[in-house]
């Protein structure tokens, strides 16, 4: 038996030998293709994100764009702040005094009033002199201030903004008509009706000479500006693009992330880099109205083109904040359901917590019953629900905030929570209680 197991021992010697080199052989074929695969996978990871990051400011200007022009309510809960706006009111009562200095004739003034009415209109003007027309001025400003403070101004700006919706076309593309147009890199919103307004307030106050004005169409002079003509091309672009591009940066950066070799590593990089790159365009717009305002004609009222700027990037500021938001808790989610230490000490602490809160329960008498079994026989796909109603109340939100990133959120911690607490095993028999 010892002479024959030798030769056999031998052989199986030999034969691991040559299993422990194919073996070692295919290793190194593998380490050799691998590094080459994984490579292409990387380079074509990064190009595909690079490319979502670049589109995700363009994208979230693009679903700006097409709303502000294609939604009239979105449109007019937009420019509504403005009709209250100091900095509007004083500009356009500047304006209308302007117009209406321009067509009363001083001289004839008090020989047109009639004479039981020169003493109402000589008091409220006071002491002349030789200060008429300043007089006069200062007359009729007053009563352009009262318009425009009014809700009478408020309505009229309301109301000819929901009609001539059309307009916001005209002034940001160039194309349609309305109040408000493009001449000249200038844009401007017809003061008419407000005119009209000061004319009556004017005649009713003694100044009846007012009532012989001609109807005034005078322009209000809100931006102006010699890049308008290059920004109306651009805008033009945009809203073409309008709800796809958003789309596309996203596709593009999911592509990259299920190219990746090492996916949650890439999503939290990914996701934080589309948030950085957001955040540009909201200090991009910041460094840009720094810019434009300085850049205006002398003869542009500098505060309301900065109002009018304000309220018309409201909206966009808004979803900067809230991509900005998104790209936060998609990042913090996928680190806390890594396999990192410190992601793996905070589940910890989370499990541990509600462990605490069941044990209270327990001992204060409440059971789960058959609730506790079955939620955590479908956990998963419970939370799974969890994750796709939260997912669908963002999409469906009608332009979400931050905060609202933020409240579906927790909202959704809070649940995961309520599922871990009514997640109970069913207790065997035979084990000890």
């Amino acid at each position: 038996m010892a002479e024959s197991g030798v030769p056999a021992d031998a052989e199986l010697e030999a034969l691991r030998g040559r299993i422990a080199a194919l073996e070692a052989e295919r290793a190194r074929t593998e380490r050799a293709r691998r590094p080459a695969h994984h490579r292409v996978r990387s380079i074509v990871a990064v190009v595909l994100i690079v490319l979502g990051c670049v589109l995700a400011p363009l994208g979230v200007v693009a679903a700006w764009t097409s709303s502000i022009v294609g939604d009239t309510d979105r449109y007019v809960d937009t420019v509504r702040p403005l009709a209250s706006d100091k900095d509007i009111q004083n500009a356009a009562a500047n304006r209308v005094t302007n117009a209406l200095m321009e067509r009363l004739d001083l001289t004839a003034l008090l020989q047109d009033a009639a004479p039981a009415q020169r003493p109402l209109l000589e008091k409220a003007l006071g002491k002349l002199g030789p200060s008429l027309e300043s007089a006069v001025r200062s007359f009729v400003h007053d009563k352009a201030e009262a318009v425009v403070a009014s809700d009478a101004f408020e309505k009229i700006w309301t109301d000819a903004n929901r009609r001539i919706h059309s307009a916001v076309d005209k002034a940001l593309t160039g194309s349609g008509g309305g109040a408000v147009k493009i001449e000249n890199d200038t844009v401007t919103l017809d003061l008419a009706p407000v005119v009209e307004q000061v004319k009556q307030r004017l005649v009713d106050s003694g100044m009846t000479v007012a009532g012989k004005i001609p109807e005034i169409h005078t322009d209000f002079t809100i931006v102006e500006s010699e890049d308008i003509g290059k920004v109306k091309t651009y805008f033009r672009v945009l809203q073409l693009v309008g709800f796809w591009l958003p789309v596309v940066a996203v596709l593009l950066v999911a592509a990259g992330v299920l190219v990746s070799t090492h996916r949650r590593r890439v999503l939290i990089v990914a996701s934080l880099c589309f948030a950085f790159a957001t955040l540009l365009l909201g200090v991009a717009l910041t460094v840009f109205r720094v810019v434009y305002l300085d850049a205006l004609p002398s003869g542009v009222s500098q505060p309301a083109a900065g109002s009018l700027y304000d309220t018309l990037t409201r909206f966009l500021r808004t979803s900067v904040r809230s991509v900005v938001a998104l790209g936060v808790v998609i990042a913090v989610a996928a680190w806390l359901t890594g396999p990192g230490r410190h992601a793996a000490l905070v589940r910890r602490l989370w499990h541990s917590a509600i462990d605490a809160v069941r044990a209270t329960a327990d001992h204060a008498g409440l059971r789960t019953g058959p609730v506790g079994p079955f939620v955590d026989r479908y956990r998963t796909w419970i939370t799974w629900i969890l994750v796709a109603g939260a997912v669908l109340a963002f999409v469906l939100w009608p332009y979400p905030t931050g905060w609202v990133v933020v409240g579906l959120a927790l909202a959704l911690l809070f649940a995961i929570g309520v599922v871990d607490f009514l997640a109970t095993r069913p207790s065997r028999k035979d084990s000890p209680a």
